[in-house]
């Protein structure tokens, strides 16, 4: 899909759905790079899941590192972003050889069922767009599907909340601030690594955290041997 075109789909969507959507244009190739770089990392085969896919501009850059016997999930709730996927996934030249081992579910995260299922979790939903109760349940569902030592990657636009706060009521500055409280608690608790991405518009911080430690293989128990 030339990126153009891509804008315009994702600019319509935005003019219907912004709060769902949470941005005007979908994200840059370098912001991208950015979200899957934890996939590009020697890694045994993964279940990846990417939540808020959109019209796939990151899903191109996850399929450029998936590696043999990895398969993905896509989570998204737009059902025209879903349409728009699955006809790339039939006609794209980039898309369509990965066909077979990619599934699209058309709902919101927190309904998508199972427990630690996934090894990656790589997120572009707009956080800061939401109800504070919303983000806390989106957290929940990230903690419950991720496998011990996954990785949850997600990005948010760089200084929104307080750019934001000057120029609403006191109501929506409220729900800013216990946004603010929530996805910053998880950040203090559970942040690896950040990058700041700035091409793109507007400029993103990419988050990379690890919501539960990795399993212990316990050492087998050694053996007496007889005198």
């Amino acid at each position: 899909m030339h990126y153009w075109k891509e804008c315009g789909d994702f600019f319509l969507q935005c003019r219907r759905h912004f709060r769902s959507t949470g941005a005007i244009l979908p994200s840059t190739r370098f912001l991208g790079r950015a979200l899957v770089s934890e996939l590009r990392k020697p890694h045994c085969p993964a279940h990846v899941l990417e939540v808020g896919p959109g019209t796939g501009s990151v899903t191109r850059e996850i399929l450029r590192y998936l590696r043999p016997g990895d398969c993905l999930d896509l989570v998204e709730i737009n059902g025209d972003f879903v349409r728009g996927l699955t006809r790339r996934f039939e006609q794209d030249r980039e898309f369509w050889p990965h066909r077979e081992r990619v599934v699209i579910h058309e709902m919101g995260v927190e309904k998508l069922p199972g427990e630690g299922v996934y090894d990656y979790i790589v997120s572009g939903l707009p956080l800061n767009s939401f109800p504070v109760g919303q983000v806390r349940e989106i957290f929940n569902a990230y903690d419950r599907l991720l496998k011990p030592g996954g990785t949850l990657t997600y990005y948010e636009y760089v200084f929104i909340r307080q750019l934001t706060t000057p120029f609403v009521d006191r109501r929506e500055r409220r729900r800013l601030a216990c946004v603010g409280r929530v996805v910053g608690g998880y950040i203090r608790d559970f942040q690896v690594r950040r990058e700041r991405i700035f091409i793109n518009v507007p400029p993103a911080t990419v988050r990379h955290l690890r919501l539960k430690p990795a399993a212990r293989v316990s050492a087998p128990a050694a053996t007496l041997q007889p005198s």
